[in-house]
């Protein structure tokens, strides 16, 4: 259990914390958009802009340094992602761009009349990308539905889509908008078993809970290091046997083979860095709120670090949950069963029955409490659960940097402020 103490030197790790406009101080309920970033990511992408600003393949000083920086960020996220080789890592600009770019080479894999199963839950990263493919390519596309009232994946659909025919399943691992994590590992036993591809989203997994791409068996994950306390940046991972089957669509003069064929133009190096910093920042953290020794291998120490801030972190959305359903009027747009509790993440979101999101938004806004509001890129949930024409939801994020007083605050605004 963290104390007072222990929270107050976590925030000190985050300058972006201690900010004020106008006398008032920000509350950062934003974070499933992008979270802050620790003293560590900062250091690290200045280092490299100040020491390390050079392309890659010289033989002077600034040229090794960036190869060096690159290298090790190609391992902290192999680590971060317990990946068989840091070959199977690749950088990119965003999770959105990465999953365009590779799904043009995964089509080069398939036929017309092959079929691609996605869910209706999923951020449009995830499905637009394979809707275009399934265009250009005269696939087919067959969903997984949601249920509106467990705000779960009813797996009876995806029983129902799955077929011989099944080349490849995109899925996430949580939604961004209702915060249901999905069993994953489930959808891949059973993609498997006719020889389908597994695609996953992790973007809104990633900074909650450790990542392990062998335990789940897929073939291909993304997330996205700006949200777990990185820069802005995107990363792949591949399963080292499917990349180098795969035609990768790049420039003449880059070399084959994973990562490289990948990553195309010059990447930039000082996020990189900061990704490097944000998972040294996890092993501090593990060091000082772990109990973890600073010789324990960095996949230990994140390990340990991802289970204290899971604890903290559930502790706190439960109760932010608790205060919301006791506020007239508010229906909580996610699970909010304590037995379910393993399948939901702290992304909470919720609509009134006499005010648009926007407008509660907005409010809050005024009030420095930074949260968003809409579809939030989900569009498929959102006209699922019938909400696309009052404007969506509320969405709240905690993360660990976040406190109870925090949270007392926002529910006493709301209380305030959605008063009929």
């Amino acid at each position: 259990m963290l104390t007072s103490n222990d929270l107050e030197l976590v925030r000190k790790q985050f300058p972006a914390l201690d900010k004020t406009d106008n006398g008032k101080a920000r509350l950062y309920l934003d974070n499933p958009a992008g979270t802050q970033v620790p003293i560590h990511v900062i250091d690290a992408m200045t280092t490299c802009l100040t020491s390390a600003n050079a392309n890659l393949g010289g033989y002077f000083s600034t040229s090794i340094q960036a190869e060096s920086i690159v290298n090790k960020a190609h391992r902290a996220m192999a680590d971060f992602l317990n990946a068989y080789s840091p070959d199977e890592i690749t950088f990119g600009q965003n999770m959105t761009t990465l999953t365009f770019h590779i799904s043009r080479s995964i089509g080069k894999m398939l036929k017309p009349g092959d079929e691609i199963i996605l869910t209706r839950m999923d951020h449009d990263a995830n499905i637009a990308p394979w809707l275009m493919l399934a265009e250009d390519l005269g696939l087919v596309i067959r969903w997984i539905d949601v249920d509106p009232k467990t705000f779960e994946l009813d797996m009876l659909s995806f029983t129902d889509a799955l077929s011989e025919k099944t080349a490849l399943v995109a899925v996430g691992m949580a939604s961004n908008t209702i915060g249901t994590v999905n069993d994953v590992k489930l959808i891949t036993h059973k993609a498997k078993e006719v020889g389908a591809w597994v695609y996953v989203d992790a973007v809104q997994y990633a900074p909650h809970r450790l990542i392990d791409v062998r335990d789940l068996g897929c073939d291909f994950l993304v997330c996205s290091p700006y949200k777990f306390f990185g820069p802005h940046q995107g990363v792949l991972w591949g399963r080292q046997g499917i990349l180098l089957q795969l035609q990768p669509y790049k420039v003449r003069a880059v070399k084959d083979g994973s990562p490289d064929q990948f990553e195309t133009g010059t990447l930039s190096h000082e996020s990189m860095a900061g990704v490097i910093g944000a998972i040294d920042y996890f092993c501090w953290y593990a060091e000082n709120f772990a109990s973890v020794p600073a010789s324990a291998s960095t996949r230990d120490k994140l390990a340990a670090a991802f289970a204290v801030m899971q604890d903290y972190e559930d502790n706190l959305t439960w109760y932010f949950l608790e205060g919301l359903q006791n506020i007239d009027g508010v229906t909580i747009q996610g699970v909010t069963n304590p037995n379910r509790a393993v399948w939901r993440l702290p992304t909470v979101s919720f609509t009134h029955k006499s005010y648009r999101p926007s407008q509660i938004a907005k409010w809050l806004g005024d009030e420095n409490i930074f949260v968003w509001d809409g579809h939030n890129y989900a569009l498929e949930v959102t006209q699922r659960l019938g909400l696309m024409e009052t404007g969506g939801v509320v969405r709240i994020g905690i993360a660990h940097y976040n406190t109870r007083e925090e949270v007392d605050l926002v529910l006493a605004r709301l209380n305030a402020l959605l008063k009929d």
